[in-house]
């Protein structure tokens, strides 16, 4: 009989998915304290990290100090620089022999919300001569400029200009399986799960593994990555395949070295169009992680290996790439009776804006909040968790379109195809059908669990020149004088921050060495 309370979490799984889900649960839970939850976590011996998750969101911050990580050390142990934002490099047009175009999807827009005033309608009556991108946000500028997002003395979590991470993902997965282990009192075995017991109800009552025998549990998180040992194969929950609206199902991966020690370090993630998808770049403190993502249905494994080599130029001579195939889509129900999936056993879109980690972190955030102690909770707070993640999902997927369909691009199928309205969701549709008329605004961003959110999407519709006619309704943007000043007020934060922030591989080398300052 199963027991009427859940004490014992086990999570199946390791991993970024796997530890980062149990020091949310272990802090929020206070797994240490008498009477709390017990949580274990099985991790395979013999299954390697995918590894490539190397881009996060600036909730990142919050999720390792809520967790008691300490943030210099995070970053020496995990490679780690510090992520303002995205470059879009080539995805307007197709560029001519020698040509390169691009803007920036960064972290900070200006210092006041888009919600509040939006800048967006006086830009496109010319009320700035420079890009949007470049118009209403200072980190845009910084970045073009290899500047970091804070100084040696800010402290520690603390920013001058918005950020995340970047890091070595099979590193962070380690130091969070030693946080978790001697901080956070989540035990940890060593083991293959060989099967899983199912009661008779349905709901899952443990799993056999091959050395540490039967681990019983009163409810299961399942981090198997796309195989999902627990939801899918247990349980039956079906997928959903999104190979229909996003194309890409390949990455190759490769670990580039700098050319030399001092040499300078992106602060943002840097992502290439190409024919048949795009590549990205991300600077870690000792090499580059650099890789290909592309559509399987558009090109040869050796025609994208050549685009990818061609890329990086001559070092990659002597350089492995590593293959990965992409499950896209997400399952059909998240949460089944006593099991829920959490990372690539729940949902995989592709890489594109770094949206995996921050999925996985609002996942078990939500999930330890409300984590029902009581088994006749089970079924509300299931039920609550689909309809929430079901939304999370389709949102991210519109929001990942929105950056192929909207291109000008024409120099392959892939983009042909990306761009025809087969491909595209109507819940897009609808949105840019409207947009062409009005520029997105508040009421447009109505759900309080959208991913991404009104500044994200006017950062891409206007870095890529989408065009918003608003010719025929002026008279309702009268505030022109306001949006002066705002636009003079970035430039004047511009210039101030150039003079007081350093080099991005100044300042990482300072942390490397110092670490930040506490609160």
């Amino acid at each position: 009989m199963l027991k009427p309370t859940l004490d014992n979490i086990i999570i199946v799984g390791g991993g970024t998915a796997g530890w980062l889900t149990a020091a949310i649960l272990a802090k929020k839970l206070n797994a240490s304290s008498a009477g709390s939850v017990q949580i274990t976590v099985i991790e395979s011996p013999d299954i390697a990290i995918i590894g490539v998750g190397e881009g996060t969101w600036p909730t990142m911050r919050t999720t390792l100090q809520s967790v008691g990580v300490d943030e210099g050390e995070f970053m020496r142990e995990c490679d780690a620089t510090f992520k303002q934002g995205a470059e879009f490099v080539n995805w307007q047009h197709t560029p001519a022999t020698g040509e390169t175009h691009s803007y920036f999807h960064p972290l900070s827009a200006v210092f006041h919300s888009s919600y509040d005033f939006n800048l967006a309608p006086y830009w496109l009556q010319g009320a700035s001569e420079l890009p949007y991108d470049l118009a209403v946000a200072s980190q845009s500028r910084i970045c073009q400029l290899g500047l970091a997002p804070k100084k040696i003395t800010t402290p520690a979590f603390a920013a001058l200009q918005n950020y995340a991470y970047h890091f070595n993902a099979v590193k962070f997965a380690a130091f969070m399986k030693k946080h978790c282990t001697e901080k956070l009192a989540v035990r940890f075995i060593s083991a293959n799960v060989q099967h899983v017991r199912l009661h008779p109800c349905g709901a899952i009552a443990g799993v056999l593994t091959d050395s540490h025998g039967e681990i019983d549990g009163d409810f299961f998180v399942d981090c198997t990555g796309s195989k999902a040992l627990l939801l899918g194969e247990a349980l039956g929950v079906g997928w959903h395949s999104i190979n229909d609206i996003i194309f890409n199902d390949t990455a190759l991966a490769m670990q580039v070295p700098y050319p030399t020690a001092d040499w300078p370090i992106a602060t943002h993630t840097i992502a290439t169009a190409h024919e048949a998808g795009w590549t990205w770049d991300i600077g870690l403190h000792n090499r580059r992680g650099v890789g290909y993502v592309y559509s399987s249905a558009h090109s040869t494994d050796q025609r994208a290996e050549q685009i990818l080599r061609q890329h990086i130029g001559e070092q990659a001579e002597g350089l492995e790439a590593r293959k990965i195939k992409l499950n896209l889509g997400y399952r059909q129900q998240f949460w089944q009776q006593n099991c829920v999936a959490i990372g690539m056993s729940a949902a995989f879109i592709e890489p594109l804006e770094a949206s995996a980690i921050f999925l996985i972190e609002a996942a078990a955030n939500m999930l330890a909040e409300q984590f029902p102690r009581s088994r006749a909770a089970l079924g509300f707070v299931e039920k609550k968790f689909n309809d929430t993640f079901k939304l999370r999902w389709d949102k991210s997927i519109d929001f990942i379109k929105l950056h192929y369909c909207i291109s000008q691009r024409r120099d392959s199928a892939y983009w042909t195809e990306n761009c025809a309205a087969s491909s595209i969701p109507a819940s897009l549709q609808q949105r840019l059908a409207h947009w062409r008329l009005h520029p997105p605004g508040k009421y447009d961003f109505d759900y309080a669990f959208e991913p991404f959110v009104l500044d994200s999407y006017l950062f891409v519709l206007y870095g890529m020149k989408f065009n918003t006619d608003i010719s025929h309704n002026l008279s309702s943007y009268p505030d022109k004088h306001r949006a002066q000043q705002l636009f003079a007020d970035i430039d004047r934060t511009t210039a101030l921050l150039q003079q007081q922030l350093p080099t991005h591989r100044e300042l990482i080398d300072k942390v490397y060495r110092y670490g930040l300052p506490k609160l």
